[in-house]
């Protein structure tokens, strides 16, 4: 079903009355955040027009419960009113000879093509922009860019905020390659997926990025690689990760067919992913698996995190994953009751309350290290993650393993070796 409905009936507003809406709050200045409180259907695609156009944030806790949701909730609304704001604002990016600015990505309204136009900016959007080349660059003058800002202080005064850029240009294609982001590629892939679906049924948004990744590295096989077996999958040093981010991507709610999330969770998660930078969409992509029982208790640093794979847990370890969303406390079935008391309080896993949204003080080493790394991760995001308790073979599990990116899906989505199989297929095949 997902694939035969029209992308519009999905993620399009039906109405066109809260774009008139939004348009008005942009010429006023006036940013709208939205809190959503659903308990069935209520239609966040055509709701999020006005917090989308005007720079603002959707907020949404379906089925909201005061005992289990209200910290969630209060430390969201704390945060959206004492952040710095800026109002009435206008970007344009400029730039040297030889690129310009085609496309732009976020949450803004654009009346032309050159002036991004913003009701309210915050330290949480991110603005995208692709940049094309479209003319003979100097390799020794570089690549300049600029992007200027003028906006309205919570203060009222208006100011002018600049930003300028030199980037290096090279001739060879070993250099670009060399030099290139992976996680920068992955969020601009996904936000341009993302807007993809708009008009485009999603089959065919995946499969343009599915052909966009095997021609990039299929051009650097032909051209940078060292002759080798046409049956070795070569990939560049800073690209090794390019096939399971990209697999994760089309994995993805918004894009993966199911009937396990609602489309309003879809149209939630596609307004959220248009504004998130580049390390908020590293995490969002591929979740960090972390175990908690291996290193050392007394150790004040982050445990070093695990591939997010179910082939990963020990049934005698407790493990924490968290994608800047959702936070998840894993228990394995065989931990030991001296974890299990220090942590929970009670004598023995089968007495864990599975679904438990809040960890008991207590006062061992145990508990304040599990406590203050739950804290420190919550600080790190700028929307607060509520936790959940999961135990082994509970029926909570299923949840938690939606988000071991490099497995199989229910819903059908490939695991990571079989992906990287069917990218060596599609570089060979263009390479032929």
């Amino acid at each position: 079903m997902f694939y035969s409905v029209p992308p519009q009936t999905l993620f399009q507003p039906q109405t066109g009355a809260y774009q008139t809406l939004a348009k008005e709050c942009v010429a006023q200045g006036c940013c709208v955040d939205l809190f959503l409180f659903p308990n069935q259907y209520v239609d966040v695609a055509t709701l999020s027009v006005v917090p989308q156009l005007t720079g603002g944030s959707v907020y949404k806790y379906a089925c909201f419960q005061v005992e289990n949701d209200q910290e969630r909730f209060l430390s969201d609304l704390r945060r959206d009113v004492q952040k710095v704001v800026g109002f009435d604002a206008v970007m344009r990016v400029r730039t040297s000879t030889g690129i310009r600015a085609v496309d732009f990505f976020g949450a803004f309204y654009m009346s032309n093509t050159t002036d991004v136009e913003l009701a309210g900016l915050d330290g949480d959007k991110t603005v995208t922009v692709e940049f094309k080349h479209d003319d003979r660059l100097n390799e020794e003058s570089g690549a300049l860019l600029q992007c200027a800002l003028l906006y309205t202080s919570c203060a009222g005064q208006r100011r002018l905020r600049i930003h300028n850029l030199a980037l290096n240009c090279c001739t060879q294609l070993a250099d670009l390659y060399r030099n290139c982001e992976t996680d920068t590629l992955i969020n601009y892939m996904a936000k341009f997926a993302y807007r993809g679906v708009l008009n485009s049924p999603v089959k065919t948004v995946r499969d343009t990025l599915i052909t966009q990744c095997a021609q990039i590295l299929a051009c650097y096989r032909k051209n940078c690689a060292s002759p080798s077996s046409a049956g070795q999958l070569i990939l560049p040093e800073c690209m090794k990760l390019l096939p399971v981010y990209l697999n994760c991507v089309l994995k993805s709610d918004v894009l993966q067919p199911g009937a396990e999330v609602t489309t309003d969770d879809r149209a939630y998660v596609r307004q959220l992913v248009t504004s998130m930078d580049v390390a908020e969409t590293n995490v969002f992509f591929y979740p960090r698996l972390l175990p908690l029982t291996k290193s050392p208790i007394e150790s004040a640093t982050e445990p070093p995190a695990v591939r997010a794979s179910e082939e990963r847990l020990s049934n005698g370890d407790i493990y924490l994953l968290e994608n800047g969303l959702n936070l998840f406390l894993w228990v394995g079935a065989s931990v030991q009751q001296g974890v299990v008391q220090s942590l929970f309080s009670v004598s023995s896993f089968s007495q864990i309350t599975s679904g438990l949204s809040v960890l008991p003080v207590l006062d061992n080493p145990l508990s304040k290290k599990v406590r203050g790394l739950i804290d420190s991760l919550r600080a790190q995001r700028s929307r607060y993650m509520k936790l959940i308790v999961v135990k082994q073979e509970d029926k909570l599990e299923m949840l938690f393993k939606h988000f071991l990116v490099e497995d199989k899906s229910l819903s059908g989505g490939a695991s990571y070796v079989d992906f990287l199989c069917h990218m060596h297929k599609e570089i060979r095949q263009l390479l032929s």
